[in-house]
């Protein structure tokens, strides 16, 4: 555990207990913190009380008397659409609001690090999509090259639940929007941003507010390297913005189809490719066609950031690219369950919004789509471009009429659950076809998460299997 710094004899309340926020407690009260808490579950406030820590009703007239921080969990919205009320009454008390990932960066610089030969770094990831699987093989090529590194953040252990950093060592943190706008601290040495697309617009007020969330990880404090994606008029903007001019090689530019060349620094993966280009030269070529582990253009846009953040870490291309042939991939992104009879069954559950569901539809020839749930804002425009490599749609969920309406030109069926789905598409697929599961909405109308989601796909698949 990280204890958080700074704390010691200040009162500190504490906003959702699920694992951020326990963990975020907990290392408040190692920093010497008193710490309250609240959560609107009756369980998780019983869980706290055993673990010892008082709990407070902090909405009730004086909540917030003698509270000197509120850290909030970065489910509870905290401005858009409305604030939570505890939230907002802090604010009126002129309490200030951080959170978890906040802490951690203002808390990770622990006593001894100057006896190290090699202070720890820390690598962050944000994006639309793509940040958890880039930030798992970041990981895996650091593990498998030998180098000490911890996963951490929306994947893997709270930010304040990972070990004290040992010499040398590589923190990476996958970050979503929800972490990166409230934090106070954000001052990675590394900082990644894969791509932008329409999602969570409701609680950032909109696209613009979206991108500002994700923008705020290269703007507090500034890491000392940034590898941004350029295929999002977005990501063109941040890398100009950071760049003092084309031969600035604090910004690593990446692209998933173009081919990028000039004085600067560039990762771009072309027709299965991946390429460096570096001070107008090409550096070095892997062949991604048969990295099984990464399939897909959009794939090969997390292999290029991964790769780039591994090369400011100083690896070689080679090590790197033993590290893309060894990644097997994260459970509900791309993930290969099995094959049978000439048909591959894919598990992309984490395909929550209409731009992962097209890139997972474009990494297939000839797709049975299992698609549906609880649609997003923007509608399903992005879609059309794929519809071709669909064979048939096996739309779920409790709108699901309403859902297949919209998928204009494409052979669909009905099925509502996902048993009845996998079982139709697994009865008419044929040999050199997939049964995708790329859903391009939450799943919250059936499921409690993509995992669960994810989850049940898999266990109708095995029944196919057997």
């Amino acid at each position: 555990m990280i204890p958080v710094r700074g704390v010691d004899g200040q009162t500190i309340a504490v906003l959702g207990l699920g694992r951020s926020g326990m963990t975020a407690a907990k290392a408040l009260r190692e920093g010497g913190a008193t710490v309250l808490v609240w959560d609107d579950n009756d369980a998780a406030r019983e869980g706290a009380e055993t673990e010892g820590f008082e709990v407070r009703q902090f909405t009730k007239q004086g909540g917030f008397d003698g509270v000197d921080l509120l850290i909030v969990s970065p489910g509870i919205p905290h401005l858009y659409p409305t604030p939570n009320k505890v939230i907002a009454a802090a604010m009126a008390a002129m309490v200030p609001v951080d959170n978890d990932i906040g802490l951690f960066f203002r808390s990770l610089a622990l006593d001894g690090w100057e006896e190290l030969d090699t202070p720890p770094r820390v690598v962050a990831v944000t994006g639309s999509n793509g940040k958890s699987t880039t930030s798992a093989l970041i990981h895996h090529i650091l593990t498998n090259a030998g180098k000490p590194a911890q996963l951490a953040g929306n994947i893997g252990r709270g930010v304040l639940d990972i070990d004290p950093p040992e010499d040398g060592e590589v923190i990476v943190l996958e970050l979503s929007s929800y972490q990166t706008d409230l934090a106070r601290a954000l001052t990675p040495d590394i900082a990644v941003f894969t791509n932008l697309s329409p999602d969570h617009l409701d609680r950032h007020g909109g696209l613009g507010g979206y991108f500002a969330a994700k923008r705020r990880l290269f703007a507090e404090g500034g890491p000392d390297r940034a590898v941004v994606g350029v295929d999002e008029p977005e990501g063109l903007y941040l890398a100009n913005q950071l760049s003092t001019g084309p031969t600035d090689d604090r910004v690593i530019r990446i692209s998933s189809g173009q081919k990028l060349s000039g004085p600067g620094w560039f990762v771009f993966a072309r027709k299965g490719f991946l390429t460096e280009w570096r001070k107008g030269r090409q550096v070095t070529s892997i062949d991604l066609r048969d990295v099984a582990g990464l399939p897909g253009a959009h794939n090969h846009q997390n292999a290029c950031a991964a790769y780039s953040v591994c090369r400011s870490l100083g690896l070689a291309p080679r090590v790197i690219e033993e590290g893309f042939k060894t990644y097997g991939g994260l459970p509900h992104r791309s993930q290969v369950l099995g094959e049978k009879d000439g048909v591959i069954f894919v598990n992309d559950s984490k395909a929550t919004n209409v731009d992962a569901a097209a890139k997972a539809l474009g990494a297939f020839p000839k797709v049975r789509w299992i698609c549906g749930g609880l649609e997003k804002e923007g509608g399903l425009g992005g879609l059309t471009d794929q519809f071709g490599h669909v064979v048939k749609a096996y739309v779920i969920g409790r709108e699901a009429a309403e859902f297949a309406l919209k998928l204009d030109g494409v052979d669909k069926e009905i099925c509502t659950t996902m048993e009845v789905a996998v079982a139709k598409a697994a009865a008419e697929a044929e040999a050199g076809e997939v049964v995708l599961l790329a859903p391009a909405c939450a799943s919250f109308d059936q499921y409690n998460s993509f995992e669960k989601r994810g989850e049940d796909f898999a266990a109708q698949v095995a029944k196919v299997l057997s």
